[in-house]
């Protein structure tokens, strides 16, 4: 058999050689049908009686895995049953089928697109691709209207590399490290739930390898390259053996990573770096520890708004923070108020969509234009901040006298809870979200009207270059060490420090180990990442000088180029971290 290479997106790290197992996730097909008026009723109570199923399948299995998942997995299931309950979900597919006289199936796969489309609207990658669950839930309800029963990951016997289309989180969930070596998928992200639980269960994995399901059988043998994303079909003896090394080569830098969990992110002369997690969900924080990480630097609230029928209350808003900082205590957690904009299914009610919601009404414009909204989260944080050690970001800042009313706002509600003879925290630290070109431009006047800020890389490098990341026509231009970004990132780096206030970086650059140095040099005293890149980044910052840094810092911008730069950064590492580079 003549080897084969696919690529795709590293979704979990690690390097597994095994036997393939073809798991049948394709999507259940149907088809829409008119249907007579007497039957309208019959059809709506089909589909009810479907939901309530997939919810008792639900509960079932978190009752069957809630001593081995424990809290910070469990919390994905309830998730998928909240979708379950969703009214747009439920409410549009019963008026569809009533009103249009339409089956079931039908009715559901039109509610379940609608609903795709305003997700692939939103800005954040990782709230976009929530879309993967309501299709995941919509598929569970198709199966169980149709009959079809999906074959379970515990029918596998003995040890196997699962191949599928693609895996819902409650696949993931039922995988046993000593039986499920890794999987690969056509569809998927790294940003998916399924991919997310895989890097907390430590199971490697590939995904986003389009056809992969159409060249793998059961019994193939496969490599599994999910620091890569890469999938090597029926390998030679010579891809064999390379892999074999860098399997164990892997094992072991795995393990010296492990020792410095507990260690703190410090240079070899003594500089203190803090190292966060970015979380969405009270359940994730003991990951952050689990992984060494510090607390948390980017709390998204978004979650609080989204998949409910109504907004969240004062004391809903104050229950979920006052949560997740008595779980991170003593450390520190960054709490990030309302990112949304118009196009969100939550608020779609709210507000009208617009053609280009990247540069409309979004984040900080949006809750200014809300502040009921704004004012009921604000109560929440800082009633929550008087028993937790929170800060509070505002995201997408871009002039001053957007934030002067911001804080006015803030202000406003300060008094509305001294009248109302609630006890709250006075003086709670606040920050703002350094995203777009404006923002960092002017950071000198924006630094001394706040006590940090947080660089969020993933729009800010989008807006600067003018590239959309989901673009598979420019994605390829999206580059953190262009020369543009750099200057962006050294201009708020000096704001920041003549205006002597705390700076944080929290997009994907801060957790990639090529930029670690880059950091350090800059400037950035806090990095905020998700929790898998924590080691990663500790053993950089563990191993070089500030000295070293800052002449890193040095060359980079001396390049006129985003490859030169790159070239200089990777020739930096490879010479002080060969073995680490080789992982990467």
């Amino acid at each position: 058999m003549e080897e084969k290479v696919y690529s795709g997106i590293g979704a979990s790290p690690g390097i597994v050689i095994g036997r393939a197992y073809l798991l049948d996730r394709r999507k259940v097909v149907v088809a829409g049908q008119r249907i007579e008026e007497v039957s309208v009723k019959d059809e709506v109570a089909r589909f009810r009686k479907a939901v309530e199923i997939s919810k008792s399948q639900l509960e079932d299995l978190k009752k069957r895995f809630a001593r081995g998942l424990g809290k910070s997995h469990r919390y994905i299931i309830d998730t998928l049953v909240m979708l379950l309950e969703d009214k747009m979900l439920i409410d549009k597919t019963v008026k569809l089928i009533r009103e249009s006289q339409v089956n079931a199936e039908g009715a559901l796969k039109d509610t379940i697109t609608s609903i795709g489309q305003k997700f692939d609207k939103i800005e954040d990658e990782y709230l976009r691709e929530r879309k993967h669950d309501i299709e995941q839930i919509g598929e569970r309800i198709l199966r169980n209207l149709v009959g079809h029963r999906q074959e379970s990951l515990t029918d596998i016997e003995g040890e196997a590399i699962v191949i599928a289309h693609d895996l819902a989180p409650t696949d993931t969930l039922q995988m046993r490290k000593d039986k499920i070596l890794a999987f690969a998928t056509d569809a998927g992200s790294r940003t998916s739930h399924t991919a997310i639980l895989a890097r907390s269960l430590g199971i490697p994995a590939a995904v986003g390898l389009d056809t992969i399901t159409d060249v793998v059988k059961t019994g193939d043998v496969v490599i599994v390259d999910g620091i890569h994303g890469v999938v090597i079909v029926d390998p030679g003896e010579e891809t064999f053996l390379e892999y074999l090394k860098r399997q164990r080569r892997f094992k072991y830098f795995e393990q010296e990573l492990e020792k410095l969990r507990t260690l703190p992110a410090e240079t070899l002369d003594g500089h203190q770096v803090y190292l966060h997690g970015n979380i969405e969900l009270p359940e994730e924080v003991a990951s952050v520890a689990e992984h060494g990480g510090t607390g948390i630097g980017l709390y998204r609230t978004e979650f609080l708004f989204m998949n409910r029928p109504t907004l969240p209350s004062e004391d809903e808003h104050y229950h979920a923070y006052r949560h997740v900082a008595a779980q991170a205590a003593p450390h520190e957690v960054v709490i990030r108020t309302l990112d949304v904009g118009g196009d969100k299914i939550a608020l779609s009610q709210t507000i009208d969509g617009e053609a280009n919601p990247a540069l409309g009404l979004r984040a900080i414009r949006f809750t200014l234009q809300k502040p009921d909204i704004f004012k009921a989260q604000l109560r929440g944080l800082l009633r929550a901040a008087a028993q937790g050690n929170i800060k509070i970001l505002f995201p997408m800042i871009s002039s001053l006298p957007e934030l002067r009313e911001t804080k006015k706002i803030l202000a406003e509600v300060k008094e509305e809870l001294r009248s109302d003879g609630v006890t709250f925290q006075e003086h709670v630290e606040i920050g703002i979200m350094i995203e777009v070109p404006a923002a960092a431009m002017i950071a000198d006047l924006l630094a001394a009207e706040v006590d940090f800020f947080s660089v969020g890389t993933n729009d800010l490098i989008q807006y600067t270059l003018a590239i959309d990341r989901q673009n598979e026509h420019v994605a390829y231009m999206y580059e953190p060490l262009d020369p543009a970004v750099l200057r962006l990132l050294q201009m708020v780096s000096k704001a920041a420090q003549q205006g002597n206030i705390t700076l944080s970086m929290c997009g994907e650059m801060a957790g990639d180990p090529l930029y670690a140095a880059i950091l350090l040099g800059l400037g950035f005293q806090h990095l905020s990442m998700n929790v898998a890149s924590i080691p990663w980044v500790k053993r950089v910052i563990r191993s070089v000088r500030m000295d070293d840094a800052n002449e890193l810092v040095s060359l980079v911008m001396q390049e006129s180029t985003a490859e030169g730069a790159r070239k200089t950064a990777e020739s930096f590492m490879q010479k002080r971290f060969p073995d680490l580079v080789a992982e990467l």
